[in-house]
């Protein structure tokens, strides 16, 4: 392969590694910017033994995870005097989408050939064209807020779908690492 082609291989991996990310981070609710790096923390939820998802395995396996990633970064776990404390909530809701199935009635030949078979009432085209799937839309919501003013940093929302309830624990995870990864970017930037 020449330069060119495996340049080009490259860049095409990448955008459909980056376009495949079922996970969309907002940041909102920001009063106050970041102007220090945080080096110490505490998360609330655990202090106070808060459960803010419907499922306890879940609940626990954020407040591991939460922990765990700001350690990996540098961070100090401080529950006496920290420089920054963190609530997490989500926000579970159960939605259904309308599925419209197209079938093209004139496949490769358009309107030119009468097909009988088509019109069979004991053919599969007569199926319903419209149905329905259930899913999840699952926030996890973190609020960044400096003790010192009482203000918020920021919220950060995580926002995926879930459409299998076996996929949930992965899914929440996953958002709360591209939550984590962007306060953690934020934070390092100040430095």
């Amino acid at each position: 392969m020449n330069l060119k082609s495996r340049l080009f291989l490259i860049l095409t991996l990448a955008f459909l590694v980056v376009s495949c990310s079922s996970v969309e981070v907002f940041k909102e609710n920001t009063e106050i910017p970041i102007r220090k790096p945080y080096r110490s923390f505490v998360i609330v939820n655990k202090e106070l033994e808060m459960q803010s998802f419907s499922d306890q395995l879940i609940d626990e396996m954020v407040k591991y995870e939460l922990q765990k990633q700001l350690e990996a970064a540098g961070m100090v776990y401080d529950a006496k005097q920290p420089d920054l404390v963190i609530r997490y909530h989500s926000n579970e809701d159960l939605r259904q989408r309308e599925i419209v199935n197209q079938m093209n009635p004139y496949p490769f030949w358009g309107y030119r050939i009468y097909d009988p078979w088509f019109f069979n009432p004991y053919s599969m085209n007569n199926r319903p064209r419209v149905s329905t799937s259930n899913y999840e839309l699952l926030q996890v919501i973190l609020d960044f807020i400096d003790p010192v003013q009482d203000k918020f940093l920021m919220t950060l929302t995580a926002v995926t779908e879930v459409t299998n309830p076996k996929n949930k624990p992965k899914r929440t995870l996953k958002s709360l690492k591209s939550a984590t990864d962007t306060f953690i970017q934020q934070n390092q930037m100040t430095q």
